[in-house]
C-alpha cells in the first residue's frame, strides 16, 4: 500500500466522519493531526447514491487546512448543494464518498475556441470557465461522461449559465488536475 493510498483513505474517513458527526452518530475527532492535513489545500467532495450524483461541493483555491476543507465540503455537499435536498440519516449508509485534492489552478493561454479545444487534455484537466458574472467548473472525472472536448466545453458553458454555443473573446479558462480517492476503490 502506498503513502498516497493511505492519505486518500484518511481523507475519505474524515469526510465520512464529518457526516456522521452532523447526524450525532460520532463524536468530533480530537487529537493531533498529521502535518500534511494542516497545510492549506483545495478539495471537492462528491457524494453518490446508487452510482448517481447526490451532492458535490468544493473549493478551487486553498483557503483553509486540508483537514478543515474536506470536512466542510463533505457537510456542504450533503446538506447545502442547491441541486439536491439535504441528505437524511437513512441515506448515509447508501452514500459513496469521493474526495478530489486539486492542484493549483492555472490559466490557459489560447486564441479562440478552436485553439482552446486543441489545448484540452481529456481525462486529465479539470476546467474553470469564466465570463462576466458566469463561472463554472468541471472536475476531470466529468470526462468519463463527456469524453469529447467540444461536448465537455459545451457542458461546462451550460453549467456556468451560458448557452452551449456561446463564445466571446474575453472568456477565461483555467485548468487544474486532481488526485482522487473513492470509497470502495483503491
Amino acid at each position: 500500500m502506498s503513502e498516497t493510498d493511505d492519505r486518500g483513505r484518511l481523507l475519505l474517513t474524515l469526510a465520512r466522519e464529518a457526516l456522521e458527526e452532523a447526524f450525532s452518530l460520532r463524536a468530533m475527532r480530537t487529537g493531533e493531526l498529521e502535518p500534511w492535513l494542516e497545510e492549506e489545500a483545495a478539495t471537492f467532495v462528491t457524494l453518490r447514491r446508487a452510482g448517481k450524483l447526490r451532492g458535490c461541493i468544493g473549493t478551487l483555491t486553498p483557503r483553509r487546512s486540508l483537514f478543515e476543507d474536506v470536512r466542510k465540503n463533505a457537510r456542504v455537499a450533503a446538506f447545502d448543494d442547491p441541486r439536491f435536498p439535504a441528505l437524511t440519516v437513512g441515506e448515509l449508509e447508501e452514500i459513496d464518498i469521493e474526495v478530489s485534492l486539486l492542484s493549483p489552478v492555472e490559466p490557459i493561454d489560447f486564441d479562440g475556441e478552436e485553439d482552446l479545444l486543441a489545448c484540452l487534455r481529456p481525462g486529465v484537466d479539470g476546467l474553470v470557465l469564466e465570463h462576466g458574472f458566469h463561472r463554472g467548473t468541471f472536475l476531470p472525472q466529468v470526462w468519463d461522461q463527456l469524453p469529447e472536448p467540444r461536448d465537455f466545453l459545451r457542458g461546462l458553458k451550460r453549467k456556468a449559465g451560458l448557452e452551449k454555443d456561446f463564445w466571446a473573446e474575453d472568456v477565461r479558462v483555467s485548468r487544474y488536475t486532481v488526485e482522487e480517492w473513492e470509497e470502495g476503490r483503491s
